[in-house]
Formats: structure tokens, C-alpha cells, sequence
């Protein structure tokens, strides 16, 4: 019955003379000389959505082992039946391993049953030391020392004592493992959107710079390439959508097939900060010549296609951080509301700043000939082409990868009975919970 996941519970009887029995002796004592009646098989099924949960975090980088109470053969298939792969041990072979032991065979090691607190602490410290983060879960009293052991305690909202949830930096409030899981899902997406931010924020920071350094040194436009109310328009009503679009995207594909990356790796690497220079460089550049094509013979018509040019090189560096790998010619962006709705009013304000009367007074822009349209269009697609280039280069060399608190969640441990949890992963925020000392994530479920 073990090997099949189920929890065995023995009935068995001794008779007792009357005559000598004392019903308020140490009873316990008494219990031998037993004889068998029948041996029961408890099924403690797992939740429907457990194995799928445990199955994403493999995915995502992440090791999922497990810590139960349960007898070690009844432990081991019901890992086996969740997926949860390695060997299974006994809490007294676990704790029978030298330091220097456990640390060769934890790798190895996906199932740990009938462990002391103390083996909990122990587990947890040992993958720290291989370089591990470490998600720790649980909901009884002895399980608060690891849960503030580990780098991330997680306790349960419904069964969890009040001790543990004080340990705990995280509360489950449905008690679900998969929760967890969607946990690293919304980190991954939130870490992933405040990149694309960075990144575009960056770029148009660094063209910024350029262009008035680039205007000063060979004194184009009189050494000022916008006005002050220009700078003021572009700030507000052209980048701010733009930034908006890029902080509500909705979360890559394959964000959960991404490995972790190292915790200290920088949010913007030095690779990243070269391509943002020479994104930036390319734009300054684009936009100095239009104004120096035509601020000679007339200067509110240069500093108009100048401011034009600039803005509409915003909104294709805008498309184009959406993704690292992925070109931004792609129909994704079709399916978004919210980014079809921000880059349209960002393109409308565009055409707005050029052709309506109130603001070419408050601006000092003119109108533009459909030629000078299309010639701002053609200079600014030149960013989005040579982003194009590196992406293509970068996805062939990466291969195709895809870049106290509560959470509720209407889904509830593994099983239907909720059990003490841990999760480790490899000093690395997965996508940054993703992505590269090569680094793993390990969940323990005890």
C-alpha cells in the first residue's frame, strides 16, 4: 500500500482480564501482545493542478523536492507520481550523512521523509551553502526556525499556526503549492516589464544627452536642438504612454521556460548598456541631421521635423524593448488593447504637436508636407532596422531563449491535506525568480 502513495493505519486488539485490568494505568505500556485485525490504505490524492505546478517549476529552473512526515516508501511514490524526481530517504539516513556527504549527494536527493526540525534547518543551510536561494514552507510550530532560516519562508494561511506565519515572510492564503509557482510567474513578469522600462527610459535618456552634446559641438540649431517647451512635451506626452505601454505588457511567451539568472547579476549588463549608447547615438544622430537639412533656411520648420523625427524614434524604441530577442515585427502587439490604445495616442500626439493650431503656438512648430512625413518616418525606422539586426544575431547565438505579502490564488500543499513546504533556488532571482550563475531554483514540500 506504501508503494502505491497511500498511508497505511493498522487496527489491532489484545483482550485484557477484568478482573486485572486498570483502565487508568500508563495504557501505552500495554500495547503489545497485539493481535492484527486489518491493515487500512488512506489516499491522500494530490491536487489536479500540483503535478502541472511542479512540472512548470522544472521548466523555469526550478528543482522541486520533497520533506514529509509520510513513511518513506509511501513518500516516494507519491513523488514519483508528482514528478518530483531523485532518491527518497529516511529522516534517519538523512541525518546519518556527514556534511561533506550530504553536500555530494543533495543534488540527488528529491525526497526526504519523517525529518526532526532540525533536519529542516540543516537542509535548508546545506543548499544555501551550494549557492542555493531557498523558499522554505510550512505550517506547524516546529517548522518556524527553518521557515526563518531559509531566504524565503512561506506559511500557510489556513492551516498554519500563528508562529509559523510570524516566521514566515510570505502567507499562503489558499494553502497551495501552485500558488507559488504563479507567484514566480508574476515576479518573472513584473522583473520583465521593469526591464523593457529601464532599458527604453535608458536609451531615450542617453539620445537626449547626445542630442544637445551633438547640437553644442558643431552647433546645430543654434546649439539648442528642442525648446524648452519641446523637452517638456516630449517628456510628458510622448514617453510617459510609451513607458506606460511597456510597464503593463502583458508577460512574455516562455517566461517560465527561462533558467534563473545570477542575484547578483545588474539589471542592465555592460552588453546592454553598449546597445543602449548606440541605439541613443543612432537616434541624436538621425535627428541632428533632419534639423540641420533644414534649420538654415528656416528654424521653426528644423526644430519641428528635429522634435518630430525624435518622438517618433521614442515610439519605435519603445516597440522594439518589448523584447530583448524577439523582433517587434509581430502580431502580439495586435492582440493588446492597452498597447494599441497607448501607442496610437502617443502617435496622435504626435501629429497633433505639428497640426493643430493651440499647440504650434505653444510648441513653435509648423506644419509638415506629407514628403517631410515620410522622410521623419524613414529616418526613425533606421533605429527599429538595426535593433532588428542585433536581435536576429542575439536569438541565433542564445539559441531561442525567451528573456509580508499575501497571495490568493482560487486554486490550495500538493495534496488535499496541506503540508509543511520548502523551496530552494540557486542564488539566482528566478529571471532575475530568471535567469544565470546558472543558477537552479529547488522547491522542498515536506
Amino acid at each position: 500500500m506504501g508503494q502505491s502513495g497511500e498511508r497505511v493505519m493498522v487496527v489491532a486488539r489484545r483482550d485484557f482480564d477484568p478482573k486485572t485490568f486498570d483502565p487508568k494505568a500508563k495504557l501505552i505500556d500495554s500495547v503489545n501482545d497485539l493481535t492484527l485485525l486489518t491493515m487500512v490504505g488512506i489516499v491522500d490524492p494530490p491536487r489536479a493542478e500540483a503535478k502541472d505546478a511542479i512540472a512548470k517549476c522544472k521548466s523555469a529552473g526550478i528543482q522541486v523536492r520533497m520533506i514529509t512526515g509520510d513513511h518513506a516508501v509511501t513518500a516516494a511514490a507519491i513523488g514519483k507520481e508528482l514528478g518530483i524526481t531523485g532518491k527518497a530517504l529516511s529522516g534517519k539516513e538523512f541525518a546519518a550523512l556527514s556534511d561533506e556527504q550530504l553536500s555530494k549527494d543533495l543534488p540527488e536527493i528529491g525526497v526526504v521523509a519523517r525529518v526532526a526540525p532540525e533536519d529542516k534547518i540543516r537542509l535548508v543551510q546545506m543548499l544555501q551553502k551550494q549557492n542555493n536561494i531557498v523558499a522554505m514552507t510550512g505550517d506547524g510550530v516546529n517548522d518556524a526556525p527553518a521557515l526563518k532560516k531559509a531566504d524565503i519562508g512561506v506559511a500557510m494561511g489556513i492551516t498554519g499556526t500563528e508562529v509559523s506565519k510570524e516566521a514566515a515572510v510570505m502567507i499562503l492564503t489558499d494553502d497551495n503549492f501552485a500558488t507559488i509557482v504563479k507567484a514566480v510567474e508574476y515576479g518573472r513578469a513584473l522583473y520583465d516589464n521593469l526591464s523593457k522600462y529601464i532599458r527604453y527610459q535608458m536609451t531615450s535618456l542617453v539620445s537626449f544627452i547626445a542630442c544637445f552634446l551633438g547640437s553644442a559641438l558643431f552647433f546645430i540649431a543654434g546649439g539648442t536642438p528642442f525648446n524648452t517647451l519641446m523637452v517638456l512635451w516630449i517628456n510628458f506626452a510622448i514617453t510617459v504612454p510609451i513607458a506606460i505601454a511597456l510597464g503593463f505588457d502583458t508577460p512574455s511567451s516562455g517566461l517560465m521556460e527561462r533558467k534563473p539568472r545570477p542575484l547578483t547579476q545588474p539589471v542592465l549588463s555592460r552588453n546592454q548598456w553598449i546597445r543602449i549608447v548606440f541605439l541613443g547615438i543612432i537616434m541624436a544622430a538621425g535627428t541632428l541631421i533632419l534639423e540641420q537639412m533644414y534649420y538654415p533656411t528656416n528654424a521653426v520648420l528644423g526644430l519641428t521635423i528635429g522634435a518630430t523625427v525624435f518622438s517618433l524614434f521614442n515610439v519605435f524604441v519603445g516597440l522594439s524593448s518589448r523584447s530583448e530577442t524577439r523582433s517587434a515585427f509581430n502580431r502580439e502587439i495586435l492582440s493588446d488593447r492597452r498597447q494599441v490604445m497607448l501607442y496610437g495616442i502617443t502617435i496622435a500626439l504626435i501629429i497633433l504637436a505639428t497640426s493643430l493650431g493651440v499647440l504650434q503656438r505653444f510648441l513653435n512648430t509648423t506644419e509638415l508636407s506629407g514628403d517631410q512625413w515620410l522622410l521623419c518616418i524613414a529616418v526613425a525606422l533606421s533605429v527599429l532596422v538595426v535593433d532588428e539586426v542585433i536581435k536576429f544575431f542575439m536569438s541565433g547565438k542564445q539559441g531561442g531563449s525567451g528573456s509580508g505579502s499575501r497571495i490568493d490564488d482560487p486554486s490550495a500543499g500538493i495534496c488535499a491535506k496541506s503540508r509543511l513546504t520548502c523551496v530552494s533556488a540557486p542564488r539566482a532571482h528566478v529571471s532575475r525568480l530568471t535567469q544565470e550563475k546558472e543558477a537552479r531554483r529547488h522547491i522542498v514540500h515536506v
